[in-house]
């Protein structure tokens, strides 16, 4: 099935890209907001939130690097994708940590910085779907081929094994 020359797969991916990409951008503006508000202050900018804005920034970028149709074809992607996870995993727990048990009591920040934990999670959960999916789609679409020429394709039955010559 397709639609405008693109197939099923490709249109998924792609929502599943741009969600990646705007909840990436959130990330960067909740966490943003603490760190202009210590820079224009003169106060020190804590490690963890630029790490948070580090990351918001790999997964924006990369999301946007994965919507052009021939990189979901690498590899790459696939163990570039369960990094991510790793990072978004790591940032929830590091702010989950601090932010899940405390009570705002009617403080906007404390609120704001709650919300963004659960953001958190969600693009960590959504990461590992795409790590899921990127294996699935790269296990069942590579282009298999001889070891010696790469012009032949193999089928799912063929052996990868060369037959040597020997004298």
């Amino acid at each position: 099935m397709s639609i405008l020359g693109m197939t099923l797969s490709y249109l998924l991916f792609s929502v599943l890209h741009f969600v990646q990409f705007v909840l990436a951008i959130t990330v960067c503006g909740l966490y943003g907001v603490d760190l202009q508000r210590a820079h224009s202050q003169g106060k020190y900018i804590d490690g963890k939130w630029v790490y948070a804005e580090v990351v918001g920034g790999l997964a924006a970028l990369t999301a946007i690097l994965y919507l052009i149709p021939f990189i979901l074809r690498f590899a790459a992607v696939t163990i570039w994708s369960f990094v991510l996870f790793v990072l978004w995993i790591a940032l929830f727990g590091l702010f989950g940590s601090m932010y899940i048990h405390e009570d705002p009591e009617g403080n906007g920040d404390i609120q704001r910085m709650k919300n963004a934990v659960w953001v958190d999670l969600a693009n960590a959960l959504l990461w590992l779907v795409a790590f899921i999916a990127s294996a699935a789609y790269w296990w069942t679409h590579r282009d298999r081929r001889t070891r010696f020429t790469g012009r032949a394709k193999l089928g799912r039955n063929v052996s990868t094994r060369s037959t040597a010559w020997t004298a």
